[in-house]
């Protein structure tokens, strides 16, 4: 069964940081190249990080560069997205998702989680 599971959301002041995780079911965590996404309210969902599967390559975009750190866990089957320098900006729902093809694009990816909620006050 297919299943990715978002925790770690939350409010945070500008400035600050959060950790974002994502369980996976074991199937897709070993098959796919996983990755956060996030959407904000009256906006198109956009790629924040990937990491390519057997996480030998990880792409960021240019927004968060230097600012978010996508990791994993194998032993638990666990993404995580550390986020620091959190900007008022960041404020949006967070996806964590599991596709073929390891890009920043949204439609590349086929199972997606329910998303948890960052939101950044200035």
């Amino acid at each position: 069964q297919v299943q990715l599971v978002e925790s770690g959301g939350g409010s945070v002041q500008a400035g600050g940081s959060l950790r974002l995780s994502c369980a996976a079911s074991s199937l897709i965590y070993s098959s796919y190249s996983m990755g956060w996404f996030r959407q904000a309210p009256g906006k198109e969902r956009e790629g924040v990080a990937i990491v390519y599967t057997g996480a030998r390559r990880t792409l960021y975009a240019d927004s968060v560069k230097g600012r978010f750190t996508i990791s994993q866990d194998n032993a638990k089957n666990t993404l995580y997205l550390q986020m620091n320098s959190l900007q008022s900006e960041d404020t949006a729902t967070y996806y964590c998702a599991a596709g073929n093809i390891a890009t920043l694009n949204p439609q590349d990816f086929d199972y997606w989680g329910q998303g948890t909620q960052v939101t950044v006050s200035s």
